[in-house]
């Protein structure tokens, strides 16, 4: 083998397994970080989803015909 791409090869392939170290601790990372997120984001919409339930009911409570006195109303 030619010395100049024996020498390379061997710089190379010597720093090989940080590398292959690093690209596996960045993915994981990632994969954990969206992982969070998810988690944040079905945690948020059901937050999103109580809210609204709760604004119905509350909507649904304030129009019931039942709470209007009529005293004071005119029937026309």
């Amino acid at each position: 083998m030619d010395p100049v791409l024996e020498e390379v090869y061997s710089t190379v392939l010597s720093g090989a397994p940080y590398v292959i170290g690093a690209y596996a601790l960045i993915w994981v990372v990632l994969m954990v970080f969206v992982i969070m997120m998810l988690n944040r984001s079905r945690k948020t919409q059901k937050d999103i989803d109580a809210l609204r339930e709760s604004i119905e009911r509350r909507k649904e409570r304030t129009s019931r015909p039942d709470d209007v006195p009529t005293e004071g109303r005119s029937e026309d």
